[in-house]
């Protein structure tokens, strides 16, 4: 996506960021702001691949909707974030590791785990894993939010803290063009009570602890037209960040952006596609949310 993204320039600081790839966050982004990325796995049956080597998301999106099987999603082992951690903590840093929410994945396990691990290897930095509660988008605003403190010089306790502040601000909805894909992969969490009604509806959900429903339309536009009422909704209670993402809906984003610019009055922190992982487990459509810092 072209649009326009909102962060400031980086400085220095001696706390690491690390989060995994579910966050969809700008390359751009994340290598200004020093950012840290493990990743997810996700394939056919047993060709599992780390989720950037998916470049071609047409090309993912068009044999999700085609094949009969679903793909496998896989979250990243302890080694892989070991392989992370070490590094950086053999430099001197400690380390927030901010990850997908673990009732949708075991990501934090993995990474639970792996901190444990470096912990017993005499290391002067710690490593700090915390729940992000949540995904992509929102996801993301928790990692910027975290960098933006270690970049200011933060310390690794306020850094948490703050973390698990934002996160008490922050509201993710996204609107699918159905269900099926989160029933097929076992992903649906409370949203299981629409399914039976959702067939001739777009169902609105919201990105938690767990997938969640909180409305539903008839159409395409109605859709939309609830994502630009729920920007308005979160700029009138304060929101000072937002963000939108989508699934193979590059139009509808762009139009989203430019809606909600005009409310905020400045551009989203991003706007990026979802990618397999939770492309895989949402199918199509489009994510927005916001928060207060």
């Amino acid at each position: 996506m072209g649009a326009p993204e909102r962060f400031d320039a980086p400085r220095t600081g001696r706390v690491a960021v690390v989060t995994d790839s579910t966050a969809y966050l700008p390359r751009r982004l994340m290598d200004s702001w020093q950012i840290h990325q493990v990743s997810l796995y996700v394939g056919w049956e047993s060709d599992l691949r780390p989720e950037p080597e998916f470049e071609d998301l047409d090309a993912f999106y068009k044999r999700l909707h085609d094949s009969p099987l679903l793909p496998t999603t896989s979250q990243p082992s302890v080694g892989d974030f070991l392989a992370c951690y070490q590094p950086l903590l053999r430099m001197g840093a400690d380390v927030v590791s901010i990850h997908i929410a673990a009732g949708l994945s075991g990501t934090c396990q993995s990474a639970r785990e792996a901190a444990g691990i470096a912990a017993g290897e005499g290391h002067a930095g710690r490593v700090e894993v915390l729940d992000g509660e949540t995904g992509a988008g929102g996801l993301g605003c928790l990692v910027l939010a975290a960098a933006g403190l270690a970049q200011d010089g933060a310390t690794l306790d306020v850094v948490i803290d703050a973390v698990r502040q934002a996160r008490t601000s922050l509201d993710i909805w996204f609107c699918l063009e159905t269900l099926e894909y989160l029933r097929r992969g076992g992903r649906i969490g409370a949203a299981q009570a629409m399914v039976g009604t959702a067939l001739k509806v777009k169902p609105i959900l919201t990105f938690g602890k767990e997938i969640a429903p909180v409305g539903r339309v008839r159409t395409h536009k109605r859709a939309f037209e609830r994502m630009v009422a729920y920007l308005r909704e979160l700029h009138d209670r304060g929101a000072t960040d937002w963000i939108v993402q989508h699934a193979q809906e590059p139009g509808d984003a762009q139009r989203l952006v430019s809606e909600g610019t005009a409310i905020f009055g400045s551009a989203p922190l991003f706007c990026t596609e979802v990618g397999p992982v939770l492309g895989a487990h949402l199918g199509s459509g489009l994510l927005v949310g916001g928060m207060t810092r």
